[in-house]
């Protein structure tokens, strides 16, 4: 598994905080505000898997295009980001050793509490 920063997933999200589509919410909502399967399933649906791959910062090449698999690091719920999503992945990002991930995410919680 070679998951590394997925740099248009980045730039979708910085966009989002800066148009103020964000949620500040606190670090431990992430559980309760991360998408459901089924709210992803109906995502992918709709919008395919480019637009799903937007909202995760990580991305795995090896795996197969159209498969969730490819995707980790997820960051919001389809709609706006999470602050809380945002710390839980710099987190998991640290504790597996995905440095680019782990310290872009720290950048966009930066960008996130500047308001």
């Amino acid at each position: 598994m070679t998951v590394k920063l997925n740099q248009t997933a980045l730039r979708h999200a910085r966009s989002l905080v800066r148009d103020g589509k964000v949620v500040r919410d606190e670090r431990d909502d992430w559980s309760e505000h991360a998408p459901s399967t089924d709210v992803e399933n109906a995502f992918i649906e709709k919008h395919g898997w480019t637009e799903y791959g937007k909202w995760h910062l990580g991305v795995d090449d090896d795996e197969e295009r159209d498969t969730k698999g490819r995707y980790s690091f997820p960051y919001g719920d389809f709609r706006k980001v999470h602050r809380c999503g945002v710390i839980s992945l710099e987190s998991r990002a640290g504790q597996y050793d995905h440095d680019d991930i782990r310290d872009e995410s720290k950048k966009l919680l930066e960008l996130i509490d500047e308001d």
